[in-house]
C-alpha cells in the first residue's frame, strides 16, 4: 500500500530543506548525549543513566552530519534515517530515563524541554505525534524488560504535569504553524503578527525553560567548588589527579554551555521586545564600564571566542541611555562577527572608546569577510538577513531601535575581504551634566569610604596620578609599594582595607601576593588592575576583582566598594542576626538561597507563594523580603502591592524582586508596586548578596 501522498511529500521536503538542521542535531546531540551522561551520573547522582544508549545516539547524530554524502544507492531511505535517529535521540531515551529515575524532577523538567526540540525539527503536527508515541512506546518497552526492574512511585502532580505536557505540545505546534505560515506569507501585515505571537511565545517559553536550565547550573556549581584543586596534592589524595582534571573540564564546557543558553534567551526576550526606551528612562553611563560588563557577561560559546575580543583601553565617556537595552545592542553585534569569525583564520574583534569633541564613538571592527556593497544599506532594515542561516533578521533593526531611542545613532563601514566595523555614535554630554553626574556619584560612595585605608602597589606611573584623582575627593588614605615584598612588609605594620595590585607585580604578580596574604590569615580583598586589551583575562584564585586601566570613574569605585564589601568578616559583621524572608514557589530556588547566604549569621523564613508571606510577616519580624515576582497563588507584585497598602510594622520592610525576565515592563511593574530593587534569575551570588547587604541596612534604625 502506498503512503498517503502529503506524508510521502513532507517526508521528502523535509530531507531535502534539513541539511542544516542535520548538522544541528549532529553536533548538538552528539555533544549533549556525551557530556550530560557524565553531568547526570557524576554532578547530580542519578541512580540511572546508560552509557550504551547514549553512545548509540552520540554515533547516530554524529552520522547525520555526514548524511549528504551518504551514498546515492543510500539517498531513498535517508529520510527514515532522519526520523529513527530523532527518535532515538530524543523520546526514546528522554523517556527511557524518566521511568528509570523514577520521575526525577530533572528529567521531567527535561521531558518538556524534549518535546519542545522534537517540535522545532519536526514542525508537521501528525509526524509529530507518530515520532512521539514511538519513542514512549519503545522506552515502555525497554523499561519493562530491564533488569532489575525498577518500581515506579510518582510523587510529583501528575494532572498538573500533564496540563503543562499538553500545553507545551499546543504551543510548540502553534509556534511551528505560525512560523510556517509566515515563511509562505509576503504580506507585512502577516510578518507582524508572527512578530507579536512569537514575542508572547518567546517570553512564554524562556519562562519555562529557565527553571531546568538554572537547575542544573548550579548544580554544576556547587559540583566544581567541591571538587579538589589540582595543584593540592593533599586535597587529591583520594582520587587521582587526572580524572579530577578531566571532571572540572567537562564540567566547566557543561556550565559555559548553560550560560549560553541563558544568554540565548535573555537576547531573545530583548529582541523580541516591543516597547522603545523612554526619556525617563534614559540615565548617564560610562562608556567602558558598561561596555566592560556586556561583554564580561556574554554566553561565549568557548574559549577561543573569549579570546577573539579585544577591548582597547581608551578616554572613558558617558552618554544617555539605558543599560539593559545597550548591553543587548553589544550582544547583537557580537553574535554576528563571531559567527562569521568561526571561519576566519586568527579571526578577532577590536572594541575602541573614542572621546571626541563633537561625538563620542564605540567602534566594534572584526577582520571578517565583509559585507557586500549592495547588502550593506540594507542590514539595518526589519526582517531582511543575508548569509546567516536561521537569522530572524530582527538583531540589527533592534539596535538601531536602541540607539535612536539614546539619541544617538549606528552605522556601519565595511570593506569586502577585509574587516565590517560598526559605530555607536553618542551626542556629547553637556558639561554640567557629567559635573552632576560625577557629584552625585562621589555623594553615593563617600560615607562608604570614610576612614578607608588603601594600598596601592606596583600601579604604573602613567596611571597612578589618575587613580590619585579619582578616589581623591573621598579622602581615602593611599600608600605606595613598588613590589610585593615591601606590600607584605607594609601590610604587616599598618591596616589596610583594601590592596589594589598591578597583575604584573614585581617578583611574581598579584596573584601571589593574594595568596600569600590570605596564607597568613589576613582577610584583605586583593583587586588587580590590567592594561590588557582582552577583557576575558581570569582572575584567578585569590583575586577579588579585575580593573582594566585607565579605570571609568564608576567601575573603579563600584568595585573597590563591592570586593570591601565581599570580605567575610565584614559581611559577618553586616548581616548576623537578621532576619530573610525567601518566597518562591520552587522548593529548589529557596534552597540555592539558602546556600548562599549559609554561614552568615541569617535566620532564613520560608514561603512558597506571597499569601503565605504575608501571614508570616504578622507573626514574624523580618529585616528583608526576597520574593519570586511570577508565582501561583499571590505573586511579587500583588504581594509588595498589599505589604505597602498596610498600616503595620512590616510596611516599610526592604523588597527584593526576582525574576527570569527583567525588561523595562517589568522593572516599571516592579517599582509601582513596591518592590525595591530587583535581580535577574539565575541569581549570581557576588550581586546578589551585594543587594542583600545594602537592603539590609535599609532596614537598620537611623
Amino acid at each position: 500500500m502506498k503512503e498517503p501522498i502529503h506524508l510521502k511529500q513532507y517526508l521528502k521536503e523535509g530531507t531535502l530543506a534539513s541539511h542544516y538542521n542535520a548538522m544541528v542535531v549532529g553536533l548538538l546531540g552528539a555533544s549533549a548525549h556525551f557530556l550530560f551522561y557524565f553531568v547526570y551520573v557524576y554532578g547530580f547522582h542519578l541512580p540511572y543513566d546508560n552509557i550504551w544508549l547514549r553512545l548509540i545516539a552520540t554515533c547516530l547524530c554524529i552520522s547525520l552530519i555526514f548524511i549528504h554524502r551518504f551514498p546515492s544507492s543510500f539517498q531513498p531511505y535517508v529520510s527514515y534515517y532522519w526520523r529513527f535517529t530523532l527518535i532515538l535521540s530524543l523520546p526514546f531515551i528522554f523517556t527511557v530515563n524518566l521511568f528509570m529515575n523514577n520521575f526525577n524532577e530533572l528529567w521531567l523538567y527535561s521531558e518538556i524541554a524534549m518535546v519542545f526540540i522534537l517540535m522545532m525539527f519536526v514542525p508537521n503536527w501528525l509526524i509529530f505525534t507518530i515520532d512521539l508515541i514511538l519513542g514512549v512506546v519503545g522506552a515502555v518497552i525497554f523499561y519493562s524488560l530491564s533488569i532489575p526492574n525498577v518500581p515506579l512511585d510518582p510523587e510529583f502532580n501528575i494532572p498538573v504535569y500533564s496540563l503543562v505536557m499538553a500545553f507545551s505540545i499546543f504551543a510548540g505546534y502553534i509556534f511551528s504553524l505560525s512560523n510556517w505560515k509566515s515563511l509562505k506569507e509576503l504580506e507585512r501585515e502577516k510578518a507582524e503578527e508572527k512578530y507579536r505571537a512569537l514575542e508572547a511565545l518567546a517570553g512564554s517559553i524562556a519562562h519555562e525553560m529557565r527553571n531546568p536550565l538554572s537547575q542544573i547550573r548550579h548544580n554544576i556549581d556547587e559540583v566544581l567548588h567541591a571538587l579538589p584543586h589540582i595543584n593540592d596534592e593533599q586535597s587529591i589524595a583520594a582520587a587521582p589527579a587526572s580524572t579530577i582534571e578531566i571532571m572540572t573540564k567537562r564540567l566547566n564546557q557543561a556550565q559555559m554551555a548553560v550560560n549560553r543558553g541563558l544568554h540565548v534567551i535573555t537576547m531573545t526576550l530583548g529582541n523580541f521586545r516591543s516597547t522603545d526606551v523612554t526619556n525617563e528612562e534614559l540615565a548617564c553611563l560610562s562608556a567602558m564600564t558598561v561596555t566592560r560588563k556586556a561583554l564580561e557577561e556574554y554566553g561565549y560559546a568557548s574559549e577561543q571566542e573569549r579570546q577573539m575580543i579585544h577591548l582597547k583601553p581608551g578616554e572613558d565617556f558617558l552618554f544617555l541611555g539605558e543599560e539593559n537595552s545597550y548591553i543587548l545592542v553589544i550582544y547583537n553585534l557580537m553574535v554576528n562577527a563571531l559567527q562569521i569569525l568561526h571561519s576566519v583564520p586568527d579571526g578577532r574583534i577590536d572594541i575602541t572608546i573614542e572621546r571626541g569633541e563633537s561625538c563620542n564613538r564605540i567602534l566594534i571592527r572584526d577582520n571578517g569577510p565583509g559585507i557586500p556593497p549592495d547588502i550593506l544599506p540594507k542590514i539595518f532594515d526589519p526582517f531582511f538577513t543575508s548569509g546567516k542561516k536561521g537569522g530572524t533578521g530582527l538583531g540589527l533593526a533592534f539596535c538601531r531601535r536602541v540607539m535612536q531611542s539614546f539619541k544617538a545613532q549606528i552605522n556601519c563601514n565595511s570593506e569586502e575581504g577585509r574587516f565590517t566595523e560598526f559605530a555607536l555614535e553618542f551626542p556629547v554630554l553637556e558639561q554640567t551634566a557629567i559635573n552632576r553626574y560625577e557629584s552625585n556619584l562621589y555623594e553615593e560612595y563617600a560615607p562608604f569610604f570614610a576612614g578607608k585605608k588603601m594600598l596601592l602597589a606596583g600601579i604604573p606611573e602613567v596611571y597612578a596620578p589618575l587613580l590619585r584623582r579619582q578616589l581623591a575627593p573621598l579622602k581615602v588614605g593611599l600608600d605606595d609599594a613598588d613590589d610585593s615584598d615591601k606590600a607584605l612588609e607594609m601590610i604587616e605594620a599598618n591596616r589596610y582595607d583594601l590592596v589594589l595590585a598591578n597583575v604584573s607585580l614585581p617578583p611574581d604578580g598579584a596573584v601571589k601576593l593574594a595568596n600569600d596574604l590570605k596564607n597568613s590569615g589576613r582577610d584583605i580583598p586583593v583587586v588587580a588592575s590590567s592594561s590588557s586589551t582582552n577583557p576575558a583575562i581570569e582572575t584567578q584564585k585569590g583575586i577579588d576583582a579585575l580593573i582594566l586601566m585607565p579605570p571609568a570613574l564608576p567601575e573603579l569605585l563600584g568595585t573597590l566598594k563591592s570586593s570591601m564589601e565581599m570580605v567575610r568578616e565584614t559581611l559577618k559583621e553586616s548581616l548576623s542576626g537578621k532576619t530573610v524572608l525567601v518566597a518562591d514557589d520552587l522548593d529548589f530556588n529557596r534552597r540555592v538561597i539558602k546556600l548562599m547566604l549559609n554561614k552568615l549569621g541569617i535566620t532564613i523564613l520560608e514561603a512558597s507563594n506571597g499569601f503565605e508571606a504575608l501571614e508570616l510577616l504578622k507573626s514574624q519580624h523580618c529585616d528583608l523580603l526576597i520574593i519570586d515576582m511570577r508565582m501561583p497563588v499571590l505573586d511579587g507584585f500583588e504581594t509588595a502591592r498589599r505589604i505597602r497598602s498596610t498600616a503595620s510594622s512590616w510596611h516599610d520592610i526592604p523588597i527584593l524582586g526576582m525574576s527570569g525576565n527583567l525588561d523595562n515592563a517589568t522593572m516599571k511593574q516592579a517599582k509601582e508596586s513596591g518592590i525595591n530593587d530587583s535581580l535577574i534569575k539565575p541569581l549570581k551570588l557576588k550581586p546578589f548578596l551585594q543587594k542583600v547587604t545594602a537592603m539590609l541596612k535599609i532596614s537598620q534604625p537611623a
